[in-house]
């Protein structure tokens, strides 16, 4: 019969704090710290990467002090699901903003300390998002707790995480209102990205308290009604976003323009028809999401089965 620990030992956290925390904390510090150094030549691209650093050390130190402060057996055993769901997005905001961040900016700033700068802050950025991968991928290892149920570990969690990441970008690209504001098609869009949103957060929170089973119906079908309605939604943002945004005789702009804010240049602000068409692309990549979050557990349902504890 397996040994079910109760809580990490003191050692193990030690070893993530000084190994991988921090790291983290340095990777994401001179991320932020060196483009808030380039003053208003960092642009909005710059405010929002920065804004997505801060946010990661801020998280990071706040749980590298509670464990390091608190005895292992005084956590919950959820505390360690919530660090590693966090740890999660994490990983994929340092990555995501490195992408973005060297895309719209970096390549268009010319050559001299200030592109160093940038260069640089995307590079640690990188390096911390390794750092957060390595630690979601040997988190058993790190705190010893091979037994313990991790529900970020699983198949519909990650879809869940994955889900909710993706809709936190296109809200990102969605804070320039000019792009839906007044046109009730791109509207309902924007009514779909936060419903669909709110859903997946909420079951996400359900599994990570554990409460799964104390609603009325069964999970799964609970689950699977939510992913189909999920899909149906993300559908039809996928056909109307684009069909307004794009198609001229629906008032909307089929070519990239070349002025304003759409220069091959350094610009403060992102060109708006690149977040349309990022908004579009991103719809496209959460229908996939979405689409086999509903495969799963239409398999779970029809199997009768879920996703279990690991067995040593």
């Amino acid at each position: 019969m397996s040994t079910w620990r109760t809580s990490p030992s003191s050692e193990g956290i030690l070893w993530v704090s000084w190994l991988l925390r921090l790291p983290q904390l340095c990777s994401t510090c001179v991320a932020f710290s060196l483009v808030a150094d380039m003053g208003t030549l960092r642009g909005a691209i710059g405010n929002w990467s920065m804004s997505f650093w801060c946010v990661c050390f801020a998280m990071t130190f706040i749980i590298t002090i509670v464990e390091c402060c608190r005895h292992p057996s005084s956590f919950p055993l959820f505390w360690y699901n919530i660090s590693v769901t966090y740890t999660c997005y994490a990983a994929l905001i340092c990555l995501s903003a490195s992408i973005i961040y060297s895309i719209t900016y970096v390549q268009f700033v010319h050559y001299g300390p200030y592109r160093d700068r940038a260069i640089t802050a995307a590079a640690f950025s990188c390096i911390a998002s390794v750092l957060y991968v390595i630690e979601v991928a040997g988190i058993w290892d790190c705190y010893e707790l091979k037994e313990i149920f991790f529900y970020v570990h699983t198949t519909r969690s990650l879809l869940k995480v994955l889900e909710t990441f993706v809709a936190g970008v296109i809200f990102a690209f969605l804070s320039n209102t000019s792009l839906y504001l007044h046109q009730p098609a791109l509207e309902w869009c924007v009514a779909v990205y936060s419903i669909c949103f709110i859903l997946a957060a909420v079951v996400l929170l359900l599994g990570l308290a554990e409460w799964e089973y104390m609603l009325p119906v069964p999970f799964p079908i609970f689950q699977l009604v939510l992913s189909l309605l999920s899909v149906l939604f993300y559908i039809s943002a996928l056909v109307l976003w684009p069909l307004y945004q794009f198609s001229e005789e629906l008032g909307g702009q089929p070519q990239r323009p070349s002025d304003g804010d759409c220069r091959d240049e350094l610009t403060y602000d992102m060109c708006a028809w690149d977040q349309r068409l990022a908004v579009a692309v991103l719809t496209a990549a959460n229908l996939l999401v979405y689409v086999a979050d509903l495969g799963y557990w239409a398999r779970q349902v029809s199997v009768g089965t879920e996703d279990q504890p690991r067995d040593s």
